[in-house]
């Protein structure tokens, strides 16, 4: 059985898996292909993987002769054309969004598991993708807010006077923003954290961060950890709430996202000009549409009153190394639940985690969230 590891393209700095996981692949007899390159970004030689046991191959030839294939980003579409059919699929496909990339892999009659369709549960921790690269980018987030800030963050008495400390804002308080919070104290500043699942509230305060509340907001029990759609009275509420905590901020660092659906609109331009001049604001959720009315993914947005509002949904692919290690640890725990002892494919859907997190199989579209992103009309 033959287990390929491909380079990612573009500026995607990460690898999905690095050469202290192709060691334990190659214990259990797998014949593991990397192509050349593919950790340089991430500090990881070609001779590394070699050590580790794995064979250089080029890009092509794994493509086609894989019978488990392991990216990070998906392969392009003339690239899953030439996969061969039948073969595991493995990556961050984003399936709820990129349905059609989806479609591709189901003309390919591949079997395409997507792990950002993980189940959040207990068992699935060890796997969860989405947890371990939020933490680093709610680390990365503050170090870049930071950078951007003309302040100080932390409290200074100088013989030249007292610097006051930084006031942080955290919207949404799952991985990234608890991350963020504990970062942004580690530096000085005074935080406060949004979030509408008032089960945080806890998790915040012992981080010393203040817990803002908005009351009535829909219970979020059943949504496996994530935030859930709001009636429009509240978000009236919590438009002004965040308005009045935003105007105040120094920095604000948004991360609220609801799977398949756009980022909710939390910050307005109108907040964004009644905030002060030069502050910062950094948009983790700019690839979904972001949580501030004026983001552009991938940019830094200045306006006429110099706050800069930081596009960025890849801060990950920043820290490659770490976060490459954190991808490549949870990615090996998930392919032992396809991987018989003695290395080869077995694809029990029986597991609630192999039935969840797979996505096509056999030629069709097997994932019941995905199939209705499919049925939904398009705008």
């Amino acid at each position: 059985m033959l287990i390929g590891i491909l380079k990612e393209t573009g500026d995607e700095k990460r690898v999905v898996v690095l050469p202290e996981i192709v060691q334990q692949l190659t214990k259990m007899g797998i014949t593991v292909q990397v192509e050349a390159g593919a950790g340089i970004s991430a500090y990881a030689s070609d001779d590394d993987y070699k050590t580790a046991g794995a064979a250089i191959a080029s890009r092509d030839s794994i493509i086609t002769s894989a019978d488990l294939l392991l990216k990070i980003q998906p392969l392009s579409s003339d690239e899953v054309k030439k996969m061969k059919q039948g073969a595991v699929y493995v990556c961050f496909m984003q399936a709820l969004f990129n349905t059609d990339k989806v479609l591709e892999t189901v003309n390919q009659k591949l079997t395409l598991f997507s792990l950002d369709m993980i189940p959040r549960t207990t068992r699935a921790q060890s796997m969860d993708i989405l947890s371990s690269q939020a933490t680093v980018a709610g680390y990365k987030a503050v170090l870049e807010a930071a950078n951007q800030l003309p302040r100080f963050f932390p409290l200074f008495m100088t013989a030249a006077g007292s610097i006051t400390p930084a006031k942080v804002l955290i919207i949404g308080a799952g991985v990234a923003g608890l991350q963020a919070i504990a970062t942004a104290k580690r530096l000085g500043a005074v935080v406060e954290a949004f979030d509408t699942r008032s089960a945080v509230k806890e998790e915040v305060q012992s981080l010393g961060a203040k817990f803002v509340e908005v009351e009535g907001a829909a219970d979020s029990k059943a949504a496996g950890g994530y935030a859930v759609e709001q009636s429009k009275e509240y978000l009236d509420k919590q438009k002004q709430r965040i308005h009045e905590s935003a105007a105040k901020s120094d920095v604000i660092i948004t991360t609220a996202q609801i799977p398949g659906r756009k980022a909710p609109l939390l910050i307005t331009k109108e907040t964004v000009g009644a905030m002060r001049a030069g502050s910062v604001i950094v948009d983790l959720a700019a690839s979904t549409g972001g949580n501030c009315e004026l983001t552009k993914n991938n940019e830094v947005t200045i306006t006429a009153n110099g706050v800069k509002i930081v596009g960025n949904s890849n801060f990950p692919s920043q820290m490659p190394s770490d976060a490459s290690k954190m991808f490549g640890k949870n990615v090996f725990n998930f392919i032992k639940l396809i991987l018989t002892k003695e290395g080869q494919i077995n694809l029990n859907f029986e597991d609630d985690i192999v039935k969840g997190t797979c996505v096509a199989h056999n030629g069709d579209v097997v994932n019941d969230r995905v199939k209705q992103s499919l049925a939904q009309p398009t705008a």
